[in-house]
């Protein structure tokens, strides 16, 4: 099948693990790299759904199986980076932006609400996807609006009242790729927004295993629990399946001991759920994405 021209750059079998941190998995058939937001709607245009397409942010929170991706993989270069001041005083921020860089930002500009963002790892195209938090806040809480494309290459602007966030989800569609996020900036104090941030800094360090090839949290919360206090409670913690372990430091944080496949890491994870649903009753949902072919 002859692929869409584009002003971007396409890799064939890209294999895509050292773009996740827990440096897993397999390849995409095709990665593509838009130019910039024309290049990406030109390209979905073309493909006319013909081919899957899927977007991969920082891979932060993430597996992808060892069968790797069909269709096209779709990576937002430096072009999807930028963070600016609105006409109205809100930030337009690009999906491909770090989390971190836009807490940065943020705390440079004395601008507050955005503090929780230090202690995520990940993109805020990601972050929006799973409306991702910490700390007692969500992107929820900070979002104005997101600028998308469909599958059909439509480009859409949908304000924050239509997004359906929930806990750790959206009411979107899947096929959506986020490209632009408008937040609501509000004025703070500066030396409390660095206290804030120093503070979550240091209870991250301390708590999670932030130095080793992990993720995001594996499983979502219960309503009125921790996870890892379950996943604890059954005796799992450090437990190993191949390459893959259960931090010791954090028991709802999965590591890669350095010679993990993806389905170590898919496998331990599921594990880990059935023998908490035998020792509590508690049935976890992954927070943690599982992507590409079945083996």
């Amino acid at each position: 099948m002859e692929l869409p021209k584009v002003r971007g750059v396409y890799k064939l079998n890209y294999n895509l693990s050292h773009l996740t941190w827990f440096k897993v998995g397999g390849s995409a058939d095709i990665l593509f790299k838009p130019e910039d937001v024309d290049d990406l709607i030109s390209f979905l245009k073309q493909n006319d759904s013909k081919m899957p397409v899927l977007a991969l942010g920082a891979g932060s929170n993430l597996i992808i199986r060892d069968q790797g991706i069909e269709g096209v993989v779709v990576k937002l270069g430096q072009k999807f980076t930028h963070i600016e001041k609105t006409a109205d005083g809100n930030l337009a921020v690009g999906a491909g932006c770090l989390n971190y860089n836009l807490a940065k930002f943020c705390q440079l500009n004395s601008i507050k609400n955005f503090e929780f963002l230090i202690g995520i790892p990940g993109t805020v195209g990601g972050g929006i996807a799973m409306n991702a938090g910490a700390y007692g806040a969500e992107f929820k809480d900070i979002v104005h609006s997101v600028q998308a494309i469909d599958a059909k290459g439509d480009k859409m602007l949908i304000p924050v009242d239509q997004i359906g966030f929930s806990y750790r989800s959206n009411n979107l569609p899947n096929n959506l790729i986020f490209t632009q996020v408008i937040f609501t900036a509000t004025r703070g104090n500066a030396q409390e927004i660095t206290r804030k941030m120093d503070h979550i800094m240091n209870s991250r360090l301390a708590s999670q295993p932030v130095s080793t090839k992990t993720s995001g949290s594996t499983f979502a919360n219960p309503d009125g629990m921790k996870a890892w206090e379950l996943i604890d409670k059954a005796g799992l913690r450090g437990k190993l399946i191949g390459g893959a372990e259960i931090s010791k430091m954090h028991c709802n944080f999965m590591i890669n001991n350095g010679n993990a496949t993806a389905a170590d890491m898919e496998n331990l994870g599921e594990y880990v759920r059935g023998i908490v649903k035998e020792h509590s009753g508690v049935e976890l949902i992954w927070e943690i994405k599982r992507i590409g072919r079945h083996g």
